[in-house]
């Protein structure tokens, strides 16, 4: 059954539009408050916010929803959404709730929920809310003695800070280290940099002010130009960007050149591996990451497993199967030793760790293989399945066919923009070039 509002990573859209009016936000916690109202102890919800405008308006309209479900709501302030997931575990809570749009712009945002286990919620819990959102009729209300209280917990950040610190291997810490930490203006913008500078680090913050609508506005994870200029201007020896709400993380190197999130999968796969650590004998990544990273892991007597884009399919498969290092090119990388969901600045830890233990250039350490050439477009489309059209599925025939057995092709329509996503990759750069081009038109036309 297709869901209705819940895409790949939660409910996301335009802020006061569609699925984000406040009047769709207050019925998403009810539904979400019913879903999770479970026996008869006092239920409870985490909520956490990055910084968008919006996240005020979505807040209380959530909390409203939520207290009128009969649950109690411990309101977390701006922090990631690792943060919230663990808080939902350590507070021992019955839902938490993110609301962000990770890397979008801040005239978006979105709800992120995880269960009491603090992982995302399944598909058939997305459908159950889904369900009761659209027929309010079947909502049952807390009896007038039940209602919820509202509280703030003013110590969440402390807290999650003190939980990825210990997850920082080794005794040295990172004296000595100069570290540029781009926060994106959003949600990490204080708990990433402290828990770096209290391990030992010399700290180079930008992406730190933010004002309701700077959120990844030329910074962060999907804009590392700033961070990869402020690393060269100011001699440090690494670059850390995470995103909106820091789930994900992009790395520059001492010469400022961006490293993406496959590069941080194979050293932190490779390290752990020899240490006797990596459990499930390689790691699980999407169907979006480099052919180059493959043959590196199988080079290494190591697997890769390949799931839907997504990191709750990521998830899902490392549970599934028994792995503890997955994620995604974007960077969203999961170590299910420590987390229940993508943390940027827990892996951006373990790759300090490694270069630390190294004693090397973050430009040599993250050296674990030659990517092969890859192209990533992006085709918008107004309405309708462009996908479906005859000539489209005739164009994708033929790019498979010239690629063959020296490259991959992967055709998407986004879980979260109205875009098709085209990517090749081969040994054979311009062919894979020409490839993604001649689609891109084909696509283009069809979604005219």
């Amino acid at each position: 059954m297709t869901r209705k509002y819940f895409g790949t990573d939660g409910v996301r859209g335009r802020a006061n539009a569609g699925a984000m009016t406040a009047d769709m936000v207050l019925k998403i916690g009810m539904a979400a408050g019913q879903v999770y109202r479970r026996g008869t102890h006092r239920h409870r919800v985490v909520i956490g916010k990055d910084t968008r405008l919006s996240g005020y308006m979505i807040e209380q309209a959530l909390t409203a929803g939520l207290l009128a479900a009969g649950m109690d709501v411990f309101l977390l302030g701006p922090v990631p959404t690792p943060a919230v997931s663990m808080l939902t575990r350590s507070m021992r809570a019955d839902l938490g709730v993110m609301i962000s749009a990770s890397h979008n712009a801040y005239f978006d945002n979105g709800i992120k929920l995880f269960s009491p286990d603090g992982y995302k919620l399944s598909d058939e819990q997305e459908l159950a809310i889904e369900a009761l959102v659209d027929n309010p009729g079947k909502f049952i209300a807390a009896a007038s003695e039940m209602i919820g209280r509202a509280k703030r917990i003013d110590d969440a950040g402390a807290r999650y800070i003190e939980f990825a610190k210990r997850t920082f291997p080794g005794e040295r810490g990172l004296d000595g280290l100069r570290v540029v930490i781009d926060t994106a203006n959003g949600a990490a913008y204080k708990t990433a940099p402290t828990a770096l500078w209290e391990l030992g680090a010399e700290i180079v913050q930008i992406g730190e002010d933010p004002n309701g609508f700077n959120i990844n506005d030329k910074v962060g994870s999907t804009a590392p130009q700033a961070m990869c200029a402020r690393v060269r201007e100011v001699r440090a020896d690494i670059g850390i960007a995470l995103d909106g709400d820091a789930d994900r993380v992009i790395i520059a190197d001492e010469k400022g050149r961006v490293i993406d999130g496959d590069q941080l999968m194979a050293l932190i796969a490779t390290s752990w591996a020899a240490r006797g650590e990596l459990k499930g004998g390689g790691l699980v990544a999407t169907i979006m990451s480099n052919l180059g990273l493959e043959r590196h892991l199988i080079d290494k007597g190591l697997t890769l497993a390949r799931t839907k884009v997504g990191d709750r399919y990521v998830v899902e498969h490392m549970r599934a199967h028994g792995f503890n290092v997955g994620g995604e090119q974007s960077g969203h990388i999961v170590l299910s030793d420590f987390a229940t969901t993508g943390d940027g600045l827990l892996a951006a830890l373990q790759v300090l760790a490694e270069v630390v233990r190294r004693g090397r250039p973050v430009s040599e350490v993250l050296d674990q293989f030659t990517a092969l050439p890859q192209v990533l477009k992006n085709v918008k489309f107004k309405s309708g399945k462009p996908l479906d059209d005859k000539q489209v599925q005739q164009a994708i025939a033929d790019a498979e066919a010239m690629l063959g057995n020296r490259g991959r092709l992967v055709i998407r329509p986004s879980g979260t923009e109205p875009v098709i996503r085209v990517m090749a990759e081969g040994d054979d750069a311009p062919l894979v070039n020409r490839v993604v081009d001649d689609l891109c038109g084909v696509i283009a036309k069809a979604a005219a």
